[in-house]
């Protein structure tokens, strides 16, 4: 029994260390949360009342936090894209290495976009959206980038549900994507994007209606 309590200590540790090493602060908050927790049992199954009850306090606080990132009303706003931005090419030179894991830059023609802009949530530049004309209704998504900090889906959420008036009446009724990153194609199946078929190429597609 004194082996398995020293087992559930070390995957509580492992599960906290993990937690440290999330850029996003909900997902630290929600694994810091379940290790806490699990030290917390740990603690008071092996009589240790200080680790116990401290692990306890570090998990109310996750809660609180959690809940308060939750109800919170955020900011959000398009702000569109002025041409020969210095502030684009600040912007994609510092996220460069993190942006080369969905396209691939050398391909990415910054100028002459039918539809950019960044995405402000609570006055900050937390996103960029860069995308082309595909054909008479249609929008080419060549870059849909938020920063780590915020990657929560709020800011997908907003683009693609909420502020789907701008695509309408720009008259684009529907989004394709041609990504072959699993982690932005679980992305944007989670935006409503469909996956469809097109010369024995994968591609993504969302109706705006």
């Amino acid at each position: 029994m004194e082996n398995w309590f020293e087992w559930l200590g070390y995957l509580a540790s492992l599960i906290v260390l993990i937690s440290l090493l999330m850029s996003s602060i909900i997902k630290l908050r929600w694994i810091n949360l379940l290790g806490s927790s699990i030290f917390s049992l740990y603690g008071f199954l092996i009589g240790s009342f200080p680790v116990g009850f401290m692990n306890l306090g570090i998990s109310i606080i996750n809660i609180y936090y959690l809940i308060k990132i939750y109800s919170s009303n955020e900011y959000f706003k398009i702000l569109p894209i002025e041409n020969n931005s210095q502030y684009l090419n600040y912007f994609l030179d510092f996220y460069k290495e993190d942006i080369k894991k969905h396209i691939n830059l050398a391909e990415l023609n910054i100028e002459n976009f039918d539809i950019s802009f960044y995405i402000l949530r609570d006055m900050v530049p937390a996103g960029i959206f860069l995308a082309r004309k595909y054909n008479e209704n249609t929008l080419k998504v060549e870059l849909d980038f938020v920063i780590p900090e915020y990657r929560d889906f709020k800011i997908g959420s907003y683009i693609y549900e909420n502020n789907k008036n701008f695509f309408l009446e720009n008259n684009y009724h529907k989004l394709v994507d041609f990504s072959s990153n699993e982690k932005h194609i679980k992305y944007l199946k989670k935006m409503g994007f469909k996956e469809e078929l097109e010369n024995e190429r994968k591609y993504f597609i969302k109706s705006i209606n």
